[in-house]
């Protein structure tokens, strides 16, 4: 694999910048948008409302650096809401009006193959975007998810200290319909594996909030209230319902809980110290390098110009462009999310969690 980067500008300069962009709906692609229309077209569908990130952070970002790349391009969008039958609609739409390029966020790699499938028969590429789908993918871009894990396992044995080898903990992993879940999962495991009592584990249908809400539940029910010390959780929603249990348990101190994708509410409750760490993973840079991938597979160009790595899926090997997450705690918000522009520390630092920030010095 060639070597990653950490700033995604070094791997669009290939692809021209320009001015307009035309976006469409929320949750449905649009009915009046059509391939044939003489632009290019980009359809850009992604997974679920669950996940904030999604419409808050991708979606905008996306279509900007869309905007930035290409002066004609029209752009269709569409959420699945978590719904496989959904998405798989909103690919077959996409196919029928003859798009030029689809960004996809899947709901579900494997049963979204044949769609995808079904796009490289009508001659329409697809970037896999966070999430690496099965099927004749054309360029992929993400983050290494197996990292993210590894990070996230070191995080939690750094927190527990040095007695973690004698200590339990509750594994609430993501959706393992989502590779990126068992990467993570993977990851986690190289590094907790052997070190720590894996006391109870949970593969969390759709990272659903409230799902793993009642399987931390379940899992203090199970284990006891003392003997859980510490709490691998796979991303920052599944952190939330966890502590929302443990909270509710009236578990304190809490035990050190991980999480993934600095969400806001998560950055501000790694300040009050009921959240432990979050893995940040620079969306402008994804962003960046899905929307010139999508721009130059859209007109035909090869993604080699665009991509500095590669990954191997269904034994074909695939442009991919593979970026470096970082881990965040409260010592390193300020040099991390701050710095990177993130967010504010006004944004992170409400009247709710003000006397927190100033005594972790962020101020």
């Amino acid at each position: 694999m060639k070597a990653r980067i950490r700033d995604a500008a070094t791997a669009v300069t290939a692809v021209s910048t320009a001015v307009v962009l035309s976006a469409c709906g929320a949750d449905e692609p649009s009915d009046d948008a059509s391939g044939g229309s003489g632009a290019t077209t980009i359809a850009l569908l992604l997974p679920d409302s669950t996940t904030a990130r999604w419409e808050t952070r991708d979606r905008p970002m996306l279509e900007r650096q869309i905007k930035e790349r290409c002066a004609d391009c029209e752009v269709e969008h569409g959420n699945a809401k978590g719904d496989v039958a959904a998405q798989q609609e909103q690919m077959e739409s996409m196919i029928t009006r003859g798009v030029d390029a689809i960004v996809l966020a899947a709901v579900d790699s494997r049963a979204l193959a044949g769609s995808v499938g079904k796009a490289a028969e009508a001659g329409i590429p697809v970037i896999a975007y966070d999430r690496l789908s099965e099927g004749p993918v054309s360029g992929y871009a993400s983050f290494d998810g197996e990292e993210v894990g590894r990070l996230q396992g070191e995080a939690l044995l750094t927190a527990m200290g040095d007695g973690a080898a004698h200590q339990q903990i509750v594994m609430m992993n993501g959706d393992l319909s989502d590779p990126n879940a068992v990467a993570f999962k993977k990851g986690a495991l190289s590094v907790l594996g052997g070190r720590v009592k894996i006391g109870k584990e949970y593969d969390t249908a759709q990272w659903r909030t409230e799902t793993a809400n009642m399987n931390m539940s379940s899992a203090i029910a199970s284990l006891g209230a003392e003997s859980i010390d510490g709490v691998y959780a796979a991303n920052d929603g599944l952190a939330a319902g966890s502590i929302a249990a443990l909270k509710a348990n009236k578990i304190e101190p809490l035990p050190p809980v991980t999480g993934q994708d600095a969400e806001l509410r998560a950055v501000q409750r790694i300040v009050t110290g009921d959240q432990y760490m979050t893995v940040y993973k620079p969306f402008a840079p994804e962003a960046s390098a899905g929307a010139a991938m999508a721009v130059a597979a859209a007109r035909g160009e090869n993604l080699d110009e665009v991509a500095t790595d590669t990954v191997t899926t269904d034994g074909r090997t695939v442009p991919a462009v593979m970026l470096t997450p970082i881990p965040v705690t409260a010592d390193t918000i300020e040099e991390t999310l701050v710095k990177d522009g993130a967010y504010t520390v006004e944004q992170i630092c409400s009247p709710a969690v003000r006397a927190a920030c100033q005594k972790v010095g962020l101020t």
